[in-house]
């Protein structure tokens, strides 16, 4: 790790799979959004401490969207990586694919944005260190990071004012 900063690649996760089973779907036999959002808050913490180091707790989630449906025996396919630091709090970007064992046809089902703060042993905010993106995929990433973050902190102080 070098003293500017963590490449992205270093704390990614690029293609963990996870089985769609019968105890994980609705009454329209399609996968629980909380089943998915539960497997990708944990996909992200784990992205978020790998970089930093440090215990990392969910600050909030945007931008979820559920883009199609996963059903009983899809393989989820699931990729998270910082997008971007600042201070002490990141953004984690997560993707998840369905793919049919049978056709290996994949779709998306979700993209979402988490902002994780890490904290010391007291709960106590703490500086991390910057991510470095290298691919140009993790520059657009880097880049879009920043108008997201405005955006939250804009909604947060309107919220504030009500």
């Amino acid at each position: 790790m070098s003293p500017e900063g963590k490449p992205v690649s270093e704390s990614a996760i690029i293609d963990q799979v996870i089985e769609v089973f019968p105890n994980d779907l609705n009454t329209h036999g399609t996968l629980f959004g909380g089943r998915v959002m539960e497997i990708i808050d944990t996909l992200a913490s784990i992205v978020a401490k790998r970089h930093s180091g440090c215990v990392c707790v969910t600050l909030g989630i945007d931008s979820v969207r559920f883009l199609n449906p996963a059903r009983r025996g899809d393989i989820l396919v699931c990729m998270a990586s910082v997008n971007k630091t600042w201070h002490t709090s990141m953004e984690v970007g997560v993707k998840v694919v369905a793919e049919d064992f049978r056709s290996l046809e994949r779709k998306d089902i979700l993209s979402a944005y988490f902002t994780f703060v890490a904290v010391d042993d007291n709960h106590t905010p703490v500086q991390i260190i910057s991510v470095i993106p290298e691919t140009p995929s993790e520059v657009r990433r880097f880049e879009e990071a920043d108008r997201r973050r405005k955006h939250r902190l804009a909604e947060r102080d309107r919220r504030h004012k009500d």
